[in-house]
C-alpha cells in the first residue's frame, strides 16, 4: 500500500476575490475522500442525503444533509464519497481576515469572532438552523462577488445567533500541521480506512510510524482525545450506522461488515454510541424516511 502525504489544499479565489463559493451538483461517487487541511475557513452544506463526517477525531455518520463550519488547519474529510440521495453540495472558503485584519473586533462582530474560534473543533448545524441557513448558502453561488460577500456576513452572523449546534471536536484536536504528525496521523487513519474490517492490533499500527506501544499510546491519545481503540470502534461503529441506513443486510452481516467479531460485543457498542440498539436505530430509520 503506499502512503501520501497529508494534502495541504491551496485556495485560489476568482479574480483575486475575497471568498470562494463552488457549488457541485453532481459529485462522483467514486470520488475518494482524502485528509487535508487549508488555512481558511470552511462552510459546506450537503443538500440532503447521508454520509460519513471525519473531522479532527470526530466520526459520525449524518443524515438528511449536513451544515458544518471547520475552522482553520483542522484536518478533514471530503462529506460525499458514496453518500446516498444527495442532490447538491455548496462549499464556501475565506480567510478569516476576509474583511481585514481588525474589522471582527468590533463589538457588532463579537459573535461571529467567537464562532470563528470555536470553529477550530469543527461545528455542525442541526434543526431549523441547517436547513433554513443551508438554503441562502445554496443561493450565494448565483451572486455577483460583492453581494456574496454581505450575504455571507448576513449568513454568519446568522449562525452565530443560533444555539442549534454540535461542537464535533469538544476535546480538541492537537495536530500541528506543520510538523511530523502530519505524516504519521495520516498512516494511521489510512490504515484504519483501508483494514478496518480485519483485526488490527496494537503492535501493527505501532510498527507502522514506527513507535513502540506505549509511545504509540501515548501519542494517539495527545493527538486526538481518545485512544486508538477507542477511535478505531468508533470508525466501526459509524460505517455500521451507514449500513443499517443504507443496506438491506442483517444485523449479524452488518456487525462483521464492520470489523467486528463478537457480535454481542457489537450490540452493546453500539448501544454506547448510539443511544440505540442496531434493530432500534434501523427501524427509526424506516419510520424518518416513511
Amino acid at each position: 500500500m503506499i502512503f501520501t502525504n497529508p494534502t495541504f489544499e491551496k485556495i485560489s479565489t476568482p479574480h483575486g476575490g475575497s471568498i470562494l463559493v463552488r457549488k457541485f451538483a453532481d459529485v462522483p461517487r467514486d470520488t475518494r475522500p482524502y485528509w487535508h487541511y487549508h488555512p481558511e475557513l470552511e462552510l459546506v452544506y450537503v443538500h440532503g442525503g447521508s454520509g460519513k463526517r471525519h473531522i479532527g477525531s470526530h466520526l459520525s455518520y449524518f443524515q438528511e444533509g449536513e451544515l458544518v463550519l471547520i475552522g482553520p488547519n483542522l484536518p478533514h474529510q471530503g462529506f460525499t464519497n458514496r453518500l446516498s440521495g444527495h442532490s447538491s453540495e455548496t462549499v464556501v472558503h475565506w480567510p478569516a481576515d476576509f474583511l481585514g485584519p481588525d474589522f471582527f473586533d468590533v463589538p457588532e462582530m463579537a459573535p461571529i469572532k467567537q464562532m470563528f474560534e470555536l470553529s477550530r473543533k469543527g461545528l455542525a448545524f442541526i434543526g431549523k438552523t441547517k436547513h433554513v441557513v443551508g438554503a441562502k448558502l445554496e443561493r450565494l453561488y448565483e451572486l455577483n462577488h460583492f453581494k456574496q460577500v454581505t450575504r455571507l456576513l448576513e449568513i454568519l452572523n446568522d449562525l452565530a445567533l443560533s444555539d442549534e449546534y454540535v461542537m464535533l471536536n469538544a476535546e480538541g484536536f492537537s495536530l500541528e500541521v506543520e510538523g511530523q504528525d502530519n505524516d504519521r496521523i495520516n498512516k494511521i487513519f489510512n490504515h484504519i480506512r483501508e483494514h478496518f474490517q480485519e483485526l488490527i492490533t496494537l503492535t501493527e499500527i505501532a510498527d507502522l510510524v514506527s513507535m513502540t506501544e506505549p509511545s504509540f499510546c501515548r501519542y494517539f491519545k495527545k493527538l486526538t482525545s481518545k485512544t486508538f481503540i477507542q477511535f478505531l470502534n468508533e470508525y466501526r461503529l459509524v460505517h455500521a450506522s451507514k449500513l443499517l441506513a443504507e443496506k438491506k443486510i442483517s444485523i449479524t452481516e452488518v456487525c462483521y461488515a464492520s470489523g467486528f467479531g463478537n457480535f454481542s460485543h457489537f450490540n452493546k457498542q453500539f448501544k454506547v454510541f448510539t443511544g440505540k440498539t442496531p434493530s432500534q436505530y434501523r427501524a427509526d430509520l424506516r419510520e424518518i424516511i416513511q
